[in-house]
């Protein structure tokens, strides 16, 4: 399925896109979409059932499309996964994940404007496939068991203010500002994801395309990112994992640097995830 949530910042609804590409109202069988609805396999089955039965009340397509999850308890970021980004950034490839988390402030729906902070000469992009947690996840050694406890995929943006990042201890600095995780338009269940691996990503920047690569080119891939992180920490349902970025990010190109700009229209796209469009905002005030 494509679970989304429509509605107003703050008073989304639960949806879902049937196969005509109808967006349904899902709100007589969930309150929103989110962990306890990814982790409740006999809900997930009445919802499909009845998207299928053709019965749900059709939902204004002109309304907004929030973030396809509520506010997630962890938001976890993984650097340096792609072979082609550590080699245009000229970075080692690390020995294990290297791990950051973000506040779940960060996270904004698909269509919304990515805010560049005040001062910000550096605001980058990373197109990333974004993983939801379905079954909690605690001390999981093994990958294909890890890679069971998905509970969805979503296109997202890992909004980055590279100044943050330079010279400090952590990544949070750079991470953490609020509109820095656009994702969306839509969480697609792993029933519809046949090989996480295999899916092409793109990022383009007002037309011209700056990111282009394949799941395949991760470092760690999904389920051996999920049995790692497991090790570090309980994962929840509804937790989000960005897995990382391919080559092409702005940091990487020649001088002059062309780092997001107000004015800037991002398009991201993770195949059979969905294509989101935000457009960057002048320094926030």
């Amino acid at each position: 399925m494509k679970l989304l949530r429509v509605g107003a910042k703050g008073s989304e609804k639960p949806a879902a896109i049937d196969d005509s590409g109808v967006i349904r109202d899902l709100s007589a069988f969930v309150a929103d979409i989110d962990g306890q609805l990814l982790g409740d396999p006999s809900t997930l089955a009445t919802v499909q059932r009845a998207l299928a039965s053709g019965g749900l009340p059709e939902v204004d397509s002109a309304q907004r499309i929030g973030a396809p999850i509520a506010r997630p308890g962890k938001v976890i970021g993984v650097g340096l996964n792609y072979t082609d980004h550590a080699a245009a950034i000229g970075a080692a490839i690390p020995e294990r994940p290297v791990v950051f988390l973000k506040p779940g402030t960060t996270i904004s729906g698909p269509y919304d404007a990515i805010e560049i902070p005040r001062g910000s000469q550096a605001t980058d992009h990373e197109v990333e496939l974004g993983v939801v947690i379905g079954q909690r996840l605690r001390d999981c050694p093994d990958p294909a068991t890890a890679l069971g406890a998905v509970g969805g995929y979503v296109t997202a943006n890992d909004v980055t203010e590279r100044n943050g990042i330079a010279g400090e201890p952590t990544w949070v600095k750079g991470k953490s500002y609020d509109t820095f995780t656009p994702i969306g338009p839509w969480l697609v269940t792993p029933d519809e994801v046949a090989e996480p691996q295999s899916l092409s990503l793109q990022l383009w920047v007002n037309g011209e395309r700056r990111q282009e690569g394949t799941t395949g080119n991760m470092v760690a891939g999904v389920g051996e990112l999920l049995a790692y992180l497991s090790s570090l920490m309980t994962l929840e349902p509804g937790d989000l994992v960005l897995t990382g970025t391919p080559a092409g990010v702005a940091v990487s190109r020649p001088e002059p640097k062309p780092y997001l700009r107000d004015g800037d229209v991002v398009v991201a796209e993770v195949a059979g995830l969905g294509r989101q469009q935000t457009l960057a905002t002048g320094m926030r005030g």
